[in-house]
């Protein structure tokens, strides 16, 4: 059996934390400097994040060495349905608690929530889906 928490879990935190400063920085300048809209900003936080996050948690995180690329159709449509599931929850969610806010005050706090429940989904998805340890039979 897996444990939980082992050597991937800080990795994963590790290159999750380059990854949000990288996503994150794209996703709010495109909704409040170039006016996108949260769907389409929030969509290229993910759609070039996934590219970094491929290559870092493939290789450094999950030490997958092969040149395999048959993972990357499972990495894409996780990263689709976590984020989906992630975004589509949180905006709702959010509209509903800062009810009476700005489109923007309350656009941005969901992205913030999406964001959170991005990484819980992606992180089981990755490890226990996409870049799962095959057993050699």
């Amino acid at each position: 059996m897996t444990k939980w928490i082992d050597k991937t879990t800080g990795r994963f935190i590790l290159v999750g934390c380059i990854n949000t400063i990288f996503g994150t920085s794209i996703m709010f300048i495109a909704y409040n400097r170039m006016g996108l809209s949260y769907w389409l900003s929030s969509a290229s936080n993910y759609f070039f994040g996934s590219i970094l996050s491929y290559l870092l948690n493939k290789y450094f995180t999950f030490e997958k060495k092969d040149k395999d690329i048959h993972d990357v159709i499972p990495f894409a449509l996780n990263i689709t349905i976590c984020y989906l599931l992630a975004y589509g929850l949180a905006k709702p969610l959010v509209v509903y608690l800062l009810k009476g806010m700005s489109r923007t005050i309350c656009e941005n706090g969901a992205m913030l929530v999406g964001m959170c429940l991005f990484v819980g989904l992606n992180y089981f998805g990755q490890r226990y889906l996409v870049f799962k340890k095959r057993e050699r039979t």
